[in-house]
């Protein structure tokens, strides 16, 4: 099966659950796969330590940053490489969400 179709699947069983939250592995396993064709690969961690931005839905790691910190300390002073990721509602507008300003303090923190 798909990676696509995979994650779909794995959604379409989350009915009547928290709507942003509970899909968090499903998208973190999605994300995973496609992380792990590219070069450097990319790996997807979960709710990041906050590290002066709020803690957003996901932070997007290369594998070198990973194995570069102790497993205590390293989301505090680590900023994710690849980016960090927000999840909302599919019935939230993105343009209402990209001028707030949680998205304001992610691009000035996280770049």
């Amino acid at each position: 099966m798909h990676p696509l179709e995979t994650y779909l699947a794995e959604i379409s069983t989350l009915r009547g659950a928290t709507k942003e939250t509970s899909g968090y592995p499903a998208l973190a396993n999605l994300l995973n796969t496609a992380g792990h064709t590219l070069k450097p690969k990319v790996k997807c961690i979960i709710h990041p330590k906050n590290s002066g931005a709020g803690i957003p839905d996901g932070g997007l790691f290369t594998p070198e940053q990973l194995k570069k910190h102790d497993e205590d300390g390293i989301f505090g002073e680590l900023i994710p490489a690849r980016g960090v990721i927000e999840v909302k509602s599919v019935g939230e507008a993105i343009a209402d969400f990209a001028d707030s300003e949680q998205v304001e303090k992610y691009l000035e923190h996280y770049g």
